[in-house]
């Protein structure tokens, strides 16, 4: 059986997850506190990061790097989907929310309200929580430009840049840093990916020291 090591709150993790999901992939589930640098951790990951994963013989860290090895050796139902122009907007998207979104909001809320307590490094940094409060306005208007022209964010099909959005944003919805109102298409498309079946496990997570909010879990938020 494939092992995924793994964080609860950590968006790239939870990208991994939903495809294994969405895949309907089989996999044992190894919650690592990587902040620790386990030693047979590092040997799996001399970046020391999450997420993990193994088949086998087959080490794999990175998660983009995992979502498309678990594409290509097993391609149902397709993520990556379409010609060389719609896995190129697919990868795009990807990118922006992996890399770009991660760095000037994800890092500024989650990591400062959340990561630094469990981690034991501190207070957040009022700056940084400000920065990603402001940040995360223009790249809600921007998904929800998207969505009000297309079905789902890359097209007209689910694709990894859905799962991939999805999974940043849950983890900012259960701090309830989203502010859903400003983006209907926005929220309109998360109802969705909130409904499926490889979302359910996301929304049953429990981060100790952090309740989660009474919407988070809620198909009807």
């Amino acid at each position: 059986m494939i092992r995924l090591y793994h964080s609860l709150l950590s968006p790239f993790c939870r990208k991994v997850r939903l495809v294994l999901g969405e895949k309907k992939i089989e996999a044992e589930l190894i919650e690592e506190r990587y902040w620790e640098r386990r030693a047979d951790f590092i040997r799996m990951n001399p970046t020391g990061k999450v997420p993990v994963l193994r088949d086998g013989a087959v080490t794999l860290g990175d998660s983009q790097a995992i979502c498309e090895y678990l594409e290509e050796t097993r391609p149902n139902p397709a993520l990556l989907p379409g010609d060389p122009a719609e896995r190129a907007e697919i990868r795009r998207l990807v990118f922006l929310f992996d890399d770009t979104f991660h760095h000037t909001v994800t890092s500024k809320l989650l990591y400062e309200r959340v990561h630094k307590k469990v981690m034991g490094l501190g207070t957040p940094d009022s700056r940084n929580v400000k920065s990603g409060a402001q940040k995360i306005k223009a790249h809600l208007d921007y998904m929800n430009g998207l969505l009000e022209q297309r079905r789902w964010l890359a097209g007209e099909r689910l694709t990894l840049a859905d799962f991939a959005a999805a999974a940043h944003l849950s983890c900012l919805d259960y701090i309830s840093d989203v502010a859903w109102d400003r983006a209907p298409a926005v929220r309109e498309w998360y109802a969705l990916i909130k409904s499926r079946p490889s979302f359910r496990p996301l929304l049953a997570d429990q981060i100790p020291g952090f309740p989660q909010p009474t919407h988070y879990a809620d198909l009807d938020f």
